[in-house]
């Protein structure tokens, strides 16, 4: 998996791990000290569909199955293992495998049948077992087997991209007990989430890996058993999925409804600019629109006027995480905090968003915002417990001053801004010489922002121009993704841009994001560097916690020191999906909660073929 592909990942839902939180069957119910065989796991109580569903409840269980949808796709490839560091892998690739088990769109907290048609939690909850449907076939025919898990573990551990070394470091042991019985062992009962984090993860076929070294990349088309298989491709320009339609999972109760379109076709894009004019062109489908400038101002064409292309905003309820950007604490000169909060002073949200993003944002203040998660005014109660205990390790401030960022009048003259970052880097050992700002030495306080691809310049720019008026020397460089990638990976960058994805229940992610052992690991989430012997062990604390109710006391702690160190500059976030599609594409009544996916869309025939003729005649 690429960088931020690993974010789906944060959407890793959590097991209690204690006896008195037993995980339970829906409906039913266990003992303290009690083993449990269930068809489902949840950490918030318990799951809303019975062992018997049908269906998941947003999709339309008799969807019709046909059509093709033509989607966007950034940069270039050269790769189709994206479970390595090496390589660009391209897009889509999740289409071709499976996992243990499915995440619930709906639910924050629940995955239900997949591979493993059961799962068993042994008495001591030091362990999972997983228990594969015995219709589970490769696209060659042959079987999935429980070999085939332990084998897939044992490799994305030993050769796989760092996230996963720390997402499974719990797990002591892999066993393969029979032909479907697959059994993980962990060396305490305390990584509440594991078992979940274990559902999720993708099987890969070992008889097609051997004899090919999965540490290298690969254009051989892979093996799987998902939903889709490539069916052709031409590097790093466009590559087409297509169904698989004796695939032996598309009838079983969370998989009904879903991966409805026949062909999934990728085109390849260096611009997103370009991008957005193919699709108002009608040689691309669907799109999500993340630049709030296009989507007020680049949708008034005839397609869209005629109705042909339909814009909706779909509000939903995720954890909006941590967009911002990130210094690299590796680099000296942002090594005092002092630093680091000059230049949080000096960026004008308030001026971005009334001029650049059309009022369409809301200013990020937390690391978990839009969520209970986020921490607000002074630590109180268990919070404040957990806190007393680093007291002394972490700022003072976190126990007596409420985290704040900077708001300015919007007019793009932030000199009240502008005067609290120079006394900082003042108070830091910087003095403006000669409208140059140096240190003792003479030497300018200059640096890079890495950005990939262009939409960002519009923001980065602006920024760069406001650092300049306190005699600061930075440069933009935009490169492509490729070499973006590749930068990010060896942590070769002074300023970058950084998302942070979070979930309801956040856990074992945590430590690819914070901590110190990740800072030093070329490859990992850890973008800024940070690394505290407090924040590590305020990790462990989160992915330890024993229910809900310390998860979020645990989390707050934590949102409140990393927000204190000013490791990064927040941006902003958005409440809803943007998106624009051509009405050929039809989507279920409601949309889920937590997502939104073109899984469980389809295809209208009937519109399908009318809209040739129809573009034509704009």
């Amino acid at each position: 998996m690429r960088r931020r592909d690993l974010l789906s990942l944060s959407a890793a839902l959590g097991l209690a791990p204690t006896a008195s939180r037993a995980v339970t069957p829906a409906g039913g119910s266990a003992a303290p000290g009690q083993a449990v065989r269930t068809h489902a796991l949840s950490l918030l109580g318990e799951p809303a569909l019975p062992a018997d569903f049908t269906h998941f409840p947003w999709v339309n269980p008799n969807a019709p199955k046909g059509g093709e949808v033509a989607l966007t796709a950034l940069g270039s490839f050269d790769s189709f293992n994206g479970f390595v560091i090496r390589g660009t892998a391209a897009v889509g690739t999740n289409l071709l495998y499976d996992t243990l088990l499915k995440e619930s769109a709906d639910e924050a907290s629940t995955e239900y049948p997949y591979l493993a048609q059961w799962v068993e939690l042994p008495a001591d909850r030091k362990g999972v077992t997983f228990e594969l449907n015995p219709a589970a076939r490769w696209h060659d025919g042959r079987p999935v087997t429980a070999a085939d898990v332990v084998w897939t573990f044992n490799t994305l551990r030993q050769h796989g991209r760092p996230g996963f070394r720390g997402y499974y470091a719990d797990v002591t042991e892999v066993v393969a007990e029979s032909e479907r019985r697959v059994t993980f062992r962990f060396k305490d009962d305390q990584n509440r989430e594991l078992a979940l984090i274990l559902g999720q993860m993708v099987v890969l076929p070992r008889h097609w890996w051997e004899g090919r070294d999965f540490a290298r990349p690969t254009l051989d088309p892979p093996l799987g058993s998902g939903p889709y298989r490539i069916e052709r491709f031409e590097a790093g320009r466009s590559i087409v999925y297509r169904r698989v339609a004796d695939w032996w999972a598309k009838d079983i109760p969370s998989l009904r409804g879903q991966h409805n379109v026949d062909v999934r076709r990728f085109e390849y894009f260096r611009d997103n600019t370009v991008a957005l004019e193919a699709f108002k062109a009608g040689q691309i489908d669907f799109r999500t629109e993340n630049v709030a400038r296009d989507w007020a101002t680049a949708y008034d064409f005839p397609a869209r006027r005629r109705g042909l292309v339909k814009l909706e905003e779909i509000r939903h309820e995720l954890p909006t995480g941590m967009q911002a950007f990130a210094m690299n604490l590796r680099r000296p000169i942002f090594q005092d905090a002092r630093v680091r909060r000059a230049l949080v002073e000096v960026f004008d949200f308030e001026w971005l968003n009334a001029n650049v993003f059309f009022g369409a944002y809301a200013r990020t203040n937390s690391y978990f915002s839009n969520s209970e998660l986020a921490s607000s005014g002074l630590p109180q109660g268990r919070e404040l417990e957990i806190l007393e205990r680093f007291r002394g390790r972490v700022p003072a401030e976190v126990f007596t001053t409420e985290y704040r960022l900077p708001v300015t009048d919007g007019s793009g003259n932030n000199r009240d801004g502008l005067r609290r970052a120079l006394t900082l880097l003042q108070s830091a050992g910087w003095q403006v010489r000669d409208r140059r700002l140096v240190n003792a030495q003479g030497q300018r306080f200059e640096f890079e922002i890495l950005l990939q691809g262009a939409t960002f310049e519009r923001v980065a720019l602006p920024y760069v121009q406001w650092l300049e008026r306190l005699g600061m020397a930075v440069r933009v460089r935009t490169v492509d993704p490729a070499q973006y990638q590749k930068r990010m990976d060896e942590f070769d960058y002074d300023m970058t841009i950084d998302v942070i994805g979070q979930s309801l229940s956040p856990g074992n992610e945590q430590r690819d994001f914070f901590t110190c052992e990740k800072a030093r690991e070329p490859g990992s989430q850890n973008v800024a560097g940070i690394c505290d012997p407090a924040i590590d062990e305020l990790v462990e604390l989160v992915v330890t916690a024993p229910d809900r109710q310390e998860l979020v006391a645990r989390t707050r702690a934590l949102d409140r020191v990393l927000l204190s160190y000013n490791y990064l500059i927040p941006n902003w976030h958005s409440r809803t999906f943007r998106i624009a599609y051509w009405d050929k594409l039809v989507r279920p009544e409601r949309n889920p909660r937590y997502n939104l996916s073109l899984d469980w869309w389809w295809v209208d025939a009937e519109r399908e073929r009318a809209l040739p003729d129809a573009r034509r005649s704009l």
